[in-house]
């Protein structure tokens, strides 16, 4: 009788829940807008991706960010918004923005990295893989390798990844940190210098976090010494009830 009431208990809890998750997609503007938009986004991060890069004056839109890597991409959506800056400043009466092998300007690679399937997406490659093993990182590096970039290294790095909220705050701040840290290394490997580039804010890593002292020692401990500028953002279309928040590493300098 005892489990059978504490069942009970559980399943209002679960339906209380279910019911404010609804109220509150049904309330909130960028659902409907992702809903509604012609561009068809499929997250609601998206609209995220698309204010920091306009708060960054625009940073994905640099006509030397030819090589783009967007791990934990799934479902696809802040893929969709690089294709989409991409589609906005192709000029289809520039000869040079004409197809063909060469490498045209602010038309490049794009490489959607996840342990879940990514739907095909128009101008960009889907990896279904673990970016952290060195068979994955071989692959992405033939991937962006050419002519221009013979070291198969990406001009912007992008993670939204975060894991699942256990309710736990320590174990889901730990799973923060450790993500962040597992992004960093792989931007170690993998991000051109600003120096390569030629400009002071070339190589971007942005990256997801949740607030707390220790992401703070994070940044100040491995992103700030490592590039030129570091920017703590938090878009209007991040929940204000969230923790999260982003860090933009703008001019990466390999120590």
């Amino acid at each position: 009788m005892v489990f059978r009431q504490t069942a009970i208990r559980l399943s209002q809890k679960s339906k209380s829940k279910s019911s404010s998750w609804a109220a509150r997609q049904n309330r909130d503007p960028y659902v409907k807008m992702r809903l509604t938009d012609p561009a068809a986004y499929r997250a609601r991060s998206a609209f995220k991706l698309m204010e920091i890069n306009e708060q960054a004056n625009g940073f994905l839109d640099y006509p030397d960010v030819n090589a783009v890597v967007d791990l934990g991409a799934a479902p696809g959506g802040w893929s969709q918004v690089k294709v989409a800056e991409e589609l906005d400043h192709f000029d289809p009466l520039n000869i040079d923005d004409m197809g063909g092998t060469a490498k045209t300007k602010g038309r490049g690679t794009i490489l959607a990295v996840d342990l879940l399937k990514v739907d095909p997406i128009p101008g960009v490659k889907t990896i279904q893989a673990d970016f952290m093993l060195d068979s994955t990182t071989t692959l992405l590096k033939n991937l962006l390798r050419n002519a221009d970039n013979p070291e198969g290294k990406a001009d912007v790095i992008l993670s939204d990844m975060a894991s699942n909220a256990s309710g736990n705050d320590v174990h889901d701040i730990q799973s923060s940190l450790e993500i962040c840290e597992a992004v960093f290394d792989f931007a170690r490997s993998h991000l051109r210098s600003a120096d390569s580039i030629g400009r002071r804010r070339g190589g971007v890593l942005l990256m997801k976090f949740f607030a707390h002292p220790l992401l703070e020692e994070f940044r100040d401990d491995m992103l700030k010494p490592n590039f030129n500028n570091v920017y703590y953002v938090k878009p209007d279309s991040s929940r204000s009830t969230s923790r999260e928040g982003y860090y933009l590493c703008q001019g990466w300098k390999p120590f």
